[in-house]
């Protein structure tokens, strides 16, 4: 869950940017998460968004397991 206005403010932004992957709330928190502790390791399932998604905007993630 976001910590500040900010975090839940980052993650809308996020949501409405990857609208085509779908991406949910719990997805926008984990890379808002990821962005604000720099962490760029992640263990999902979901392939097709965290492969789309970015840190930052840039960074891809490293993702498990693999």
């Amino acid at each position: 869950m976001p910590q500040s206005h900010e975090s839940l403010s980052r993650a809308i932004i996020l949501m409405e940017k990857y609208k085509d992957i779908p991406m949910d709330f719990a997805d926008a928190t984990l890379v808002v998460l990821a962005e604000e502790a720099d962490i760029d390791e992640v263990f999902t399932l979901d392939m097709r968004g965290f492969q789309a998604y970015r840190i930052h905007g840039r960074k891809s993630f490293k993702i498990g397991p693999r």
